[in-house]
């Protein structure tokens, strides 16, 4: 019988609590402790929540009653955090990003693959609707070869929630992954060669963003794009945005063209273009929309309000037909479900992959992937936009299996 997980959480702020149940429902899961370096908000959670609170992320590190660290903190700080989790042995399930530096992921890495420790970053745009559609329909090769994809993270500053100007002026790109992991994400084994990005520079908020000690990185941008080379020939544009007037859905794939197939999206509509099998002159173009928004949203399709019903995010904890809500545990799986129907997955592949020695899908070589390419991109965009080479860190060893539950078996 396969040890159960003993979760300690690290962070006890607004996005965590939606996992602390998650967590706590999984049959792989025997207990779940918390801690917050503000005491006050450990106590709410274990009132809230039912849980023990621990004195520290330092004391868990230590204790024998916990097994995996689950990572809440600020997004600039997980890489530290996860490299001391994985040093005393433990698994590690992280929030995006990864990290925040080149080398941080590199030793991440290192740890993971001699240690043969579990570790799984918890990245919603893999299993997004969108990106389930996409890599399914690169997997039957009815997209043919990638070709050129578009995907962009529009998030206003006025909806995050900083304590101090110094952490909110960080560079769009250091936290890029859901972005790009819903491009390569539906690419098996991809990964991005080269990148050359341009940011704005804001006017707005200069007590946030500049040049001059506005923020910890001296970052003047709140919004960069880069144009990416892929490993597979193909080509992407990645946007990171957090000054522009957008909300839901705030991330998502618009373009997503095959040389036999492509996918757009606009607001609330889906559609597939193909190639008629019978005649090579003649385009399909089929809405398949139904296939990809929650069953409620379809049925209100015709509602004049509808794109302001989904903007406020009406069905922001529903998720879609395609996801295959069969595989998720009975314990949680008619609970809402966070950020487009991907959090039960997320959490579901971290378990499963610890009980079982697998990695999960969105594992560190995956991660890696996501995640570096930004680090890189907003390098290029302080250069003015250079063409710049992205390190990659292979695929995972060939000996270790991972995780096919990655939203649609």
């Amino acid at each position: 019988m396969s040890e159960k997980i003993r979760m300690g959480l690290v962070g006890c702020g607004k996005f965590a609590r939606n996992f602390v149940s998650l967590f706590k429902a999984h049959p792989e899961v025997e207990s779940v402790a918390v801690c917050d370096l503000i005491p006050e908000r450990s106590a709410e959670y274990a009132a809230k929540f039912d849980v023990p609170v621990m004195e520290s992320f330092e004391e868990m590190l230590k204790s024998d009653k916990i097994n995996a660290i689950a990572i809440f903190i600020q997004r600039h700080l997980h890489g530290p955090l996860v490299i001391e989790a994985l040093k005393a042995g433990k698994a590690v399930y992280s929030a995006v990003p990864c990290a925040s530096h080149v080398e941080e992921i590199y030793e991440i890495e290192e740890l993971v693959r001699k240690n043969r420790l579990c570790y799984s970053m918890g990245e919603t745009g893999y299993y997004r609707a969108c990106t389930i559609f996409c890599r399914e329909k690169m997997r039957t090769g009815e997209m043919g070869d990638f070709v050129y994809g578009e995907a962009q993270y529009n998030h206003d500053q006025r909806h995050f929630h900083f304590e101090n100007n110094q952490v909110a002026g960080i560079p769009p790109m250091l936290y890029p992954t859901h972005s790009t992991s819903m491009i390569l994400g539906a690419l098996d084994g991809v990964y991005v060669k080269t990148v050359a990005a341009l940011g704005f520079e804001e006017k707005k908020l200069p007590h946030i963003f500049g040049r001059e000690g506005q923020n910890l990185w001296n970052n003047p941008f709140s919004n960069t794009a880069m144009l990416c080379s892929l490993s597979n020939g193909g080509v992407a544009r990645i946007s990171e945005n957090r000054r522009v007037a957008w909300s839901g859905p705030n991330s998502y794939i618009s373009q997503f063209y095959g040389s036999d197939g492509a996918y757009e999206f606009s607001v609330t509509h889906h559609y597939f273009a193909h190639w008629d099998k019978d005649d090579p002159q003649k385009l399909h173009l089929d809405e398949i929309t139904e296939q990809i928004i929650p069953k409620g949203q379809f049925e209100a399709l015709s509602d004049p309000n509808l794109p302001q019903r989904v903007c406020n995010g009406e069905w922001f904890r529903h998720s879609s037909p395609i996801h295959n809500i069969g595989r998720i545990p009975e314990e949680y799986r008619d609970w809402p479900n966070g950020h487009d129907g991907t959090h039960h997955f997320m959490v579901d592949d971290f378990c499963r992959a610890f009980a079982t020695g697998k990695l999960s899908p969105t594992n560190i070589w995956t991660a890696a992937r996501f995640n570096i390419p930004g680090l890189i991109a907003n390098q290029s965009a302080l250069k003015g936009g250079i063409q710049l080479d992205v390190p990659d860190l292979g695929d995972p060893p060939a000996d270790w299996e991972v995780l096919r539950l990655d939203g649609n078996r």
